[in-house]
């Protein structure tokens, strides 16, 4: 909204007006925006909550080999992330624009999905919550309406890149002038990095390219529903997703960058998105709102974000990655959220394998994984055996065992920034 003012304003020789079309100034000031309203919504929501004792059930002491017992503590703190995402985005962002529309569009329809699964296990008395069927149904819908968009579109177009060999053997990386509709996207570490999805499915002959869109399609629903799904199974200690979160934003917002600026996208060698600046309005946001959000989240937590936020978070995640063309850098990147998950399906999948053979082996003292740090022996089941029962030889406090997912992340969002030069 405040985009459009003051380009209005501009014809008319306002003094500062000018400085709302660059990239840099709308993105620091909703970074800054998004921090400030999050901390400051954050005490009067928080506040609102206990007042009328909306909290998570509390969570045993038993479990953690500190005793640390969490009652009262208000949940449904995503909408906190929510509102200090949007109201930037909403005032500095370009609102014509196709990919900050995909982008308010996921928060909002997945904020839903985990409210919805939050104010069941409240004020139901549910501890299931939503329906995982019905919780999958939304996941797979806003995926297919994110792919759908993007194959559709005519606004969704990219400049792909081509390799030039000079006379002099200098090797040049230009764009092609027009931009077009493309089923390209970037392997991280390969030097002819770009894989174009109607190549897959060239033994369709003819429709190779419908088809190639119909796989994209597809994998645009597999990694929302896979990230959304791993963010919210990281959610299990204080700060713990919101940090790693804010990290995995920065990343993005890097990608994001680049793929909009015509000559950094030829230095780096990758496609040239137009419009995807905007992107980087709204990560801006985002990484502000998690920081914010973590003034109350962190150890000892004041508030969780429940579903409401960790659901949205991913697919925010998600969707940026499939917009920029870079949806296979995502296991790397994510790499925290794909083995918090993979644990969860290595458990369950081994101990049902075990069961029909009349035995009760787990793999894991807990899962997701960041619970097995945590986990005392004398708090195993009795009746299983565990493969993995010795590790860790000791216990951790959840402080530090977030700090140190947060310093792998780290480590993992610098190695997939680092796949931009290595190949």
């Amino acid at each position: 909204m405040l985009y459009y003012i003051f380009r209005f304003l501009e014809q008319y020789n306002i003094p500062g007006a000018h400085i709302w079309s660059y990239i840099s100034f709308r993105s620091l000031l909703a970074l800054i925006l998004s921090l400030l309203i999050s901390a400051w919504f954050g005490e009067y929501f928080i506040k609102w909550m206990k007042r009328r004792n909306i909290s998570e059930t509390a969570r045993d002491a038993s479990i953690d080999p500190f005793g640390v017992e969490k009652k009262g503590v208000p949940t449904m703190g995503g909408i906190i992330i929510i509102v200090s995402i949007l109201i930037p985005v909403l005032l500095l962002g370009r609102m014509r624009n196709i990919y900050l529309l995909l982008m308010i569009v996921t928060t909002v329809w997945l904020g839903f999905l985990g409210f919805m699964d939050d104010y069941i296990k409240i004020f139901k008395k549910n501890k299931e919550g939503l329906k995982g069927l019905y919780k999958i149904i939304g996941q797979v819908s806003i995926g297919f309406i994110v792919g759908f968009t993007l194959w559709l579109s005519p606004d969704a177009v990219v400049r792909e890149n081509v390799t030039e060999i000079q006379q002099n053997q200098e090797i040049v990386i230009k764009h092609k002038t027009k931009a077009v509709k493309s089923l390209q996207t970037t392997i991280p570490f390969i030097k002819n990095h770009n894989l174009n999805y109607s190549s897959i499915m060239s033994f369709c002959g003819k429709y190779k390219v419908a088809a190639g869109w119909i796989l994209f399609v597809i994998m645009t629903i597999i990694v929302v529903t896979a990230v959304s799904n791993g963010a919210n199974l990281n959610d299990g200690m204080d700060g713990m997703c919101a940090g790693n979160s804010a990290v995995i934003g920065v990343a993005l917002l890097i990608f994001a960058y680049v793929s909009s600026h015509i000559v950094f996208a030829a230095y780096f060698d990758i496609m040239y998105i137009p419009g995807s600046q905007e992107l980087v309005v709204f990560l801006s946001a985002f990484i502000g709102a998690m920081i914010g959000f973590l003034w109350y989240n962190a150890y000892p937590a004041q508030v969780f974000m429940g579903d409401t936020g960790s659901l949205t978070i991913g697919g925010i995640i998600g969707v940026c990655a499939i917009i920029i063309h870079k949806e296979l850098m995502l296991p790397l990147l994510c790499g925290i959220f794909f083995i918090e998950s993979l644990s969860v399906i290595i458990q369950t999948q081994w101990f049902k394998f075990q069961k029909r053979k009349g035995k009760r082996v787990r793999v894991f003292r807990a899962t997701p994984i960041h619970d097995t740090f945590r986990r005392l022996d004398s708090q195993l089941d009795a009746t299983s055996t565990y493969i993995l029962k010795g590790w860790p030889h000791r216990p951790f406090h959840e402080s530090k065992i977030t700090i140190r997912f947060w310093i792998t992340t780290i480590i993992l969002a610098a190695l997939t920034i680092i796949t931009l030069k290595v190949r």
